[in-house]
């Protein structure tokens, strides 16, 4: 199965789906697949056996990880790697945000300020219910507001790729910092945090404001909840505050 972001190429020039492609294909103006290298080469005139001709790249734009999946004519990877380097991404999904993919961990961070603090009660203000439902409320805004340009493999590809550069080793280090008899309920809390971060990956207007968590992800600080108490994370996960709110 192809990934976002797919795209072919004849030996000299690339061909890929841009947004308005996208759009006509999920609205159903054409039967293509929207990361299909087979529908990309269909598209542009490459069918059949014609499609062997081709040379099949994938890239993540997040991570900047490059994928040859065929070479089948002229060895233009280089090439090919460096377009998807300086690639626009607004020309293909325009709600998309590229960024670098922060581990808050490795920001060092080990000293709280009161702007932190209040970051942190913004965050707990939102309410249990809405911090239950952060994957939902996350999903359910990227759905309604760019269902036309975004959908499976593009939300797939963000999830992917910040829950295995820095969202795992985040949940791992902070649950290695409590005890083990709250060590479940703070993972679910961390787990808030990593959603409320990916939602920054989109240019779009959500339900709830994540902004707080975010700023204090940005900062090298992960906020977690055992249930009564609150605590902030620093550099590797160790606790820096700790108290009710």
């Amino acid at each position: 199965m192809c990934n976002f972001f797919s795209l072919v190429s004849d030996g000299k020039k690339p061909y890929y789906f841009d947004s308005i492609i996208r759009k006509k294909i999920i609205k159903g103006k054409l039967k293509y697949e929207k990361d299909s290298h087979t529908s990309i080469a269909d598209y542009y005139g490459f069918k059949g056996k014609k499609e062997d001709s081709l040379n099949k790249y994938e890239y993540n734009p997040l991570t900047k990880v490059f994928i040859i999946d065929q070479l089948n004519t002229v060895d233009d990877s280089k090439q090919i790697k460096e377009f998807c380097d300086n690639l626009d991404f607004t020309t293909i999904v325009p709600e998309l945000i590229i960024k670098p993919i922060i581990n808050p961990f490795n920001l060092h961070n080990n000293l709280i300020s009161e702007e932190d603090i209040k970051l942190l009660k913004e965050w707990v203000s939102v309410g249990d219910s809405v911090r239950d439902s952060v994957w939902d409320s996350v999903w359910d805004s990227v759905r309604d507001s760019v269902w036309v340009s975004v959908r499976n493999s593009v939300r797939a590809s963000v999830r992917v790729s910040v829950r295995v550069s820095v969202g795992d080793s985040v949940r791992v280090s902070v649950r290695n910092s409590v005890w083990v008899s709250v060590r479940d309920s703070v993972r679910d809390s961390v787990w808030d945090s990593v959603l409320a971060y990916i939602s920054s990956f989109f240019n779009i207007k959500y339900k709830y404001d994540f902004s707080p968590v975010i700023k204090l992800w940005e900062k090298g600080l992960v906020p977690s909840f055992d249930g009564k108490t609150w605590r902030l994370h620093g550099e590797n996960g160790k606790i820096v505050w700790e108290g009710k709110i």
